[in-house]
Parts: structure tokens; sequence; C-alpha cells
């Protein structure tokens, strides 16, 4: 990822491909895992250059209309927590 100079618009290449579509849901559990301070993590700080991958992919309409919004996520998350007692 950005191996070259100038990072690819996808993970790796320069076309959109099954790696890109089997890791990009993910990233919109970045901020849940910041806000909930599992095991430190701060992905921008940590993986910037996934972050600015993800950032590169949601650029893409069909990218952005799939995936969830992350504050939802945190939102979804929470609520499980509270439910099934997780502290």
């Amino acid at each position: 990822l950005g191996a070259t100079t100038g990072a690819p618009p996808a993970f790796g290449s320069e076309a959109f491909g099954f790696v890109n579509v089997a890791l990009v849901p993910f990233t919109s559990w970045f901020l849940t895992y910041e806000k909930e301070k599992l095991a430190g993590l701060v992905v921008a700080e940590h993986c910037p250059k996934i972050v600015a991958w993800a950032g590169r992919c949601r650029d893409r309409g069909s990218v952005a209309k799939a995936l969830s919004d992350p504050d939802q996520v945190f939102q979804v998350a929470q609520f499980l927590r509270s439910k099934f007692g997780y502290k």
C-alpha cells in the first residue's frame, strides 16, 4: 500500500479488486475501535496508509453507498454493550 511514489487508488494497484471489497467494510469500525479505546488503538496514528486507503475507497460512490456510517456503527456497538452487559 503506497509502496510506490503516490499511493494507488486501490489496495496495492490501480484497480479496485477483491482485497478492497473484502477489507473496506472493516473501516466502518475504526471509529468504534478508537472510541472504545480497544488496546489503546488510534488507527490514524498506527496505520496512516490504511486510513488514507480507506478514504480513497470511500470517495468511490459505490463504496460510499454500501458502507455503514462509522457513527451508526459506534451507536450499535454501544447498544449491544449495554444490552449484553459488557463493561
